[in-house]
């Protein structure tokens, strides 16, 4: 009886510590999963899993050391063993590894959005990539450069995909058109993207501003207005280098998405030292744009074109 019961906690006590390990490993996609609750969520699991780890543990080892039993009128005794605790476990479970989606749209779209650097749609329109991915549209990806000048390239590569995995974008491709040298290459930048074009026939298209300082974004924007100079619906988001005459008149409510983007913005690990990329500031765009909106939490876009039956409610 005495060994069956050591077995028995013990048992219990590993049950949980793999709750844990597994909660730890998937930090990531725990915040993917719950947005603004996983920080609650993660530390929750962490703690409940964490005690009652440590209570079977310490009645185990009474066990085996007194070679005796825990006495069966034992209130926390009889709570560990009551169906409640079942159930926490599944739900603890069922956190930790399956993915929850917002309401699906009616209408699913499919969005092609562009960026210069691996970094830069995570730091720009992350949180409406998230968003309009849990609704159900679809998410092309097209990145003109590896970053090389900002940073090694084979891990800026890695950690693009990481990013758009982290996204649930559908699909992602890195191009290596030379970092900083844009400006020099907007033919055949064009070019790509209109084979981009051709090959996803987005209903939407996101693109640097025109009002943006960095040569590399202009030289996109540029290059996405020639190539969709037939397309409905363009959009421009907003990077940190963009001017003051950035003027958003669309927005996306992105509440309940700010922690998925700054989530997604620490997969860029290798660019985490600019300044740009804090939480805080992250954070702050999001309120400062939320507050033109008249909403909590937004991204800002500037419209160039946006055909209603284009756009809808994405």
């Amino acid at each position: 009886m005495v060994l069956l019961e050591v077995i028995g906690h013990a048992a219990a006590a590993l049950a949980f510590i793999v709750v844990i390990v597994l909660t730890v490993r998937r930090r990531r996609r725990l915040a993917r999963t719950l947005s603004r609750n996983a920080t609650i969520a993660y530390r929750s699991i962490l703690g409940v899993s964490g005690v009652v780890a440590l209570i079977h543990a310490s009645y185990a080892l009474e066990s085996l050391v007194f070679n005796r039993t825990v006495s069966s009128p034992d209130p926390l005794y009889m709570a560990l063993h009551s169906p409640a605790l079942v159930a926490l476990s599944v739900v603890l479970l069922f956190l930790v590894s399956v993915k929850l989606v917002a309401e699906r749209s009616p209408r699913p779209r499919r969005i092609l959005a562009i960026g210069a650097h691996p970094d830069d749609l995570e730091i720009a329109c992350g949180a409406t990539l998230a968003k309009m991915r849990d609704a159900g549209h679809s998410i092309y990806a097209m990145i003109l450069t590896c970053g090389e000048a900002g940073g090694d390239p084979a891990i800026r590569l890695r950690e693009a995909h990481h990013g758009a995995r982290f996204l649930d974008v559908n699909e992602v491709e890195v191009l290596n058109f030379s970092d900083t040298e844009l400006a020099d290459q907007v033919n055949e930048i064009t070019r790509a993207i209109e084979a981009r074009i051709r090959t996803y026939q987005p209903d939407i298209i996101l693109t640097h501003s025109a009002h943006d300082q960095h040569q590399d974004h202009l030289a996109v924007h540029q290059a996405t207005l020639r190539a969709a100079r037939n397309h409905s619906a363009i959009l421009c988001y907003e990077s940190p280098s963009v001017t003051r005459d950035f003027q958003p008149t669309f927005f996306v409510d992105i509440d309940g998405y700010l922690d998925v983007k700054i989530e997604s913005v620490r997969t860029h690990a290798d660019q985490r030292r600019k300044p740009y990329v804090s939480p805080e500031r992250v954070r702050g765009i999001a309120v400062f744009r939320g507050g033109q909106a008249k909403t909590r939490y937004a991204e800002g876009f500037e419209v160039v074109r946006a055909l209603a039956s284009a756009v809808g409610d994405i």
